[in-house]
């Protein structure tokens, strides 16, 4: 069976108690002081212009505007330092301890998550994980412009074609598999999921979860 299966898992709030991608910003802005005012112009602009666009409010409000102008080389280097020095801690017991028994059972780990790829990747690298699906292009080479265009963006429904297809190319049978996240927005691809689990979960998510017979586990640590 275990050649059949895969476990997905969302990141922020799930398997790990922080948020990654804020880590990350928080690290530039740090390091980088002139982004704070920068960073906070872009991220508007770009929350106007996609609210003109006619975008949800949720995902208007997630352009790259506070990444804008760092190149992905530097991102990648500080991805893999905050990833390894400072969010591994933040990854709770019973995660780990969840992750050990899928690899028990022969599952593949699949990490999809709406945070931007460089940290995405970094983070799998630490959990160890099979695959990772993050936020970004293809190509990832110069600076970033703050705008999503052209980038695979695995957010909302956006995770639900991810899974799929990652499904369908590994020959995994979904009703088989497991999908864990931790607020509504997950509950598009953990419905894919003959086995979803609701993670320390919102309270929007949770109402679901217990509507739908969803399990329901705490991992705070």
């Amino acid at each position: 069976m275990g050649s059949t299966v895969a476990a997905y898992f969302d990141l922020d709030g799930t398997l790990l108690n922080a948020s990654s991608e804020k880590t990350l910003t928080a690290y530039l802005a740090r390091r980088r002081p002139w982004r704070i005012p920068w960073g906070t112009v872009a991220w508007t602009s770009g929350f106007l212009s996609n609210l003109l666009r006619g975008r949800a409010v949720y995902d208007a409000a997630r352009n790259r505007g506070h990444l804008s102008l760092a190149s992905w080389d530097v991102l990648e280097r500080y991805s893999t330092h905050l990833a390894q020095e400072r969010l591994k801690a933040c990854i709770p017991p019973q995660a780990w301890e969840k992750l050990a028994w899928h690899r028990e059972q022969g599952h593949r780990l699949v990490l999809v998550t709406a945070t931007v790829a460089p940290m995405a990747e970094a983070m799998a690298e630490v959990l160890g994980m099979d695959a990772v699906y993050g936020c970004g292009p293809a190509e990832r080479t110069g600076l970033l412009s703050g705008s999503e265009r052209g980038w695979s963006v695995p957010r909302r429904k956006g995770k639900v074609p991810v899974v799929q297809a990652d499904a369908a190319s590994n020959g995994h049978d979904l009703s088989l598999c497991y999908g864990y996240g931790n607020t509504l927005a997950d509950s598009w691809f953990m419905a894919l999921c003959g086995h979803a689990i609701a993670v320390s979960p919102e309270g929007s998510l949770r109402r679901h979860a217990e509507k739908n017979g969803w399990d329901i586990v705490d991992w705070r640590s």
